[in-house]
């Protein structure tokens, strides 16, 4: 009895291993074809062979037409940020990161399968024309933006300066639509500004200064610096800096904006992926601190991935006050890899984690106090912000624009003056206890 039980014992474990060794061995030789690279590549090269010799205007078409194509292809199918850089957009990019390009000044992203104004840039044809962060594009010349890629609407709205685009925008608060036609230009970009846009940084009450980031390009830390060197040389007891519908830039200037603010070796951000050389942790520097001001950050749904690692660096630290609404949640790294022909990838790399370990993509940063505005709350702000710089205003819209409320910048200044107010009463009790002491000692 006992050696058939045994025996069935061990039957069944035989017949269970066969099982689920044929199991795994179909599945391995299921795919095993999709990871072998020759034959893969063999239809690939079927393919485009194929296309070349029978497609009715294949005499058109060179293998560098089909082989970018397909390039774009795949990148595409990665992720809305990764894609495929021919010579000409390449080109774009690069001076994109040195704030001078050709187009409308809006920067976009997909959000639910939908191209999405993340920002507009600041005194730009878009911002001029009052496009507002979270506006959809629902088509660009005509063409359903839906049948466009990310990559297709950017190309679809660059173009040479005083040449035309028409995009319809629909905005979800209002359920609105409505067609806009701007004239492309050469986009130059100041990323820092004051808060009348002409670069004198002025103290408001109670000597608390306002410094805005439109965008982090590579001379942001250069600009930003003369900025602060500014109000301080004014007494400085406060600082406002806004990161309102600032849709990011390079992560080393964000990192060097951050540490302006930190004391030295304290983590920034750090970024993982698959490849060990992108596990890489930022941390500050000793140069160019400002540890004592008082600290408060705006962020609202345009705020994005640049903007959120400041952000993100800020609160988890406790270093500054971050006031206003959830940030837009692109938190991933972007390489861009040169190729032998003057195209080049921009492929998705790695994600960003703020010092706490928090991911930021998809979820972004969350205010340490909310503060909602209603969409015309929302537009009067924009105005008021595009009004200090635009020639063009006549007196009574720019006197207009400049009064209108913005609740979220009013709220960052009563948050100061209480930072201050508070900080101000416990240095003066330190004094007063110092003093009280100093002078029992010299009557003991």
């Amino acid at each position: 009895m006992k050696r058939r039980l045994i025996y069935s014992v061990t039957i069944t474990a035989l017949a269970l291993n066969l099982f689920f060794g044929a199991q795994l061995y179909l599945q391995s030789a299921e795919a095993e074809p999709k990871n072998d690279i020759y034959r893969q590549l063999r239809l690939f090269a079927l393919v485009l062979e194929r296309v070349r010799q029978d497609y009715v205007d294949g005499a058109d078409l060179s293998y560098q037409d089909l082989i970018y194509g397909a390039l774009r292809g795949m990148l595409g199918t990665l992720d809305p940020h990764s894609e495929f850089l021919e010579p000409k957009r390449y080109e774009g990019l690069k001076e994109d990161t040195e704030g001078r390009f050709g187009g409308v000044g809006i920067q976009v992203g997909m959000r639910g399968g939908v191209l999405t104004v993340i920002a507009p840039i600041d005194d730009t044809p878009a911002a001029r024309a009052g496009i507002l962060s979270g506006d959809r594009i629902i088509r660009i010349n005509g063409r359903n933006a839906r049948d466009l890629s990310q990559n297709e609407a950017i190309q679809q709205l660059r173009g040479e300066p005083g040449t035309e685009v028409t995009i319809t925008i629909e905005r979800p608060s209002t359920g609105t639509e409505r067609d806009i036609t701007l004239k492309r230009e050469r986009i130059r970009v100041d990323t820092v500004r004051d808060i009348n846009g002409r670069g004198e940084y002025p103290l408001g009450p109670d000597r608390l200064g306002y410094i805005r980031l439109s965008q982090f390009g590579e001379s942001t830390q250069k600009e930003l610096s003369a900025a602060l060197k500014k109000l301080e040389a004014q007494g400085m007891q406060g600082l406002v800096l806004d990161l309102r519908d600032n849709p990011g830039g390079l992560l080393d200037q964000a990192a060097m904006v951050c540490e302006k603010f930190v004391p030295a070796r304290t983590p920034i951000v750090s970024t993982r992926g698959r490849d060990p050389a992108e596990q890489r942790e930022y941390r500050a520097t000793s140069r160019d601190q400002h540890l004592e001001v008082p600290l408060v950050v705006l962020v609202n749904g345009g705020s994005a991935s640049a903007s959120e690692i400041v952000a993100g660096c800020l609160q988890d630290l406790k270093r500054a006050v971050i006031v206003g609404e959830r940030t837009f949640g692109k938190g991933s790294v972007q390489s861009v890899i040169p190729l032998m022909d003057g195209s080049a990838l921009r492929l998705t790399t790695a994600k960003y984690y703020t010092p706490s370990q928090r991911v930021i993509h998809e979820q972004g940063i969350t205010p340490d106090i909310v503060v909602p505005m209603t969409p015309e709350e929302t537009q009067a702000a924009f105005n008021r912000r595009q009004a200090g710089y635009i020639e063009t205003l006549e007196p009574e819209a720019r006197e207009a624009a400049l009064a209108a409320q913005d609740p979220q910048l009013d709220r960052a200044f009563e948050l100061l003056r209480g930072i201050t107010l508070f900080t101000q009463r416990q240095n003066g009790g330190a004094k007063s206890a110092k003093a009280g002491k100093g002078a029992e000692i010299l009557t003991q």
